[in-house]
């Protein structure tokens, strides 16, 4: 089955977002965390801040960036609501982190935050909507 299929199957609460919606706030977020975490990165290359202070936008990334395959790829619910969690970590983590060196880049990451506060309650109700069906449930539907 399609991830597209597989996903559509799903049950979702009411307030879902429409799946339209996710690439433009995607690419717009893509943005702003290009430009702040390049900067986190460059400021921990020329030593201008310590070097710990950019691990959590490192493991953010990584995080971030295994979403799609953990939750499409694998279609597997609770890893990706693992996975989503450890973005929020991470990100709140980086937050408080950078804020007292480079407070703008602290502050770009508002929208991002909200967006992935927003996805992770996303992710965990539907995880709990789905508990027990696996894909094959879902395929016979």
């Amino acid at each position: 089955m399609s991830a597209y299929l597989w996903y559509k199957k799903l049950h979702k609460p009411s307030w879902a977002p429409p799946g339209w919606l996710f690439a433009p706030v995607w690419s717009i977020l893509y943005i702003i965390i290009a430009v702040s975490f390049s900067a986190v990165y460059y400021l921990a290359v020329t030593k201008r801040i310590p070097g710990l202070v950019a691990l959590p936008f490192a493991l953010n990334i990584v995080f971030n960036l295994s979403f799609t395959s953990i939750q499409f790829g694998l279609k597997n619910n609770v890893l990706a609501a693992i996975d989503v969690l450890l973005v929020l970590g991470t990100l709140a983590w980086g937050i408080v982190a950078i804020f007292s060196y480079a407070e703008w880049i602290a502050y770009a990451q508002v929208p991002y935050f909200l967006w992935v506060a927003f996805a992770t309650v996303l992710q965990i109700t539907i995880t709990s909507m789905n508990w027990g069906r696996s894909v094959s449930d879902l395929a016979r539907r």
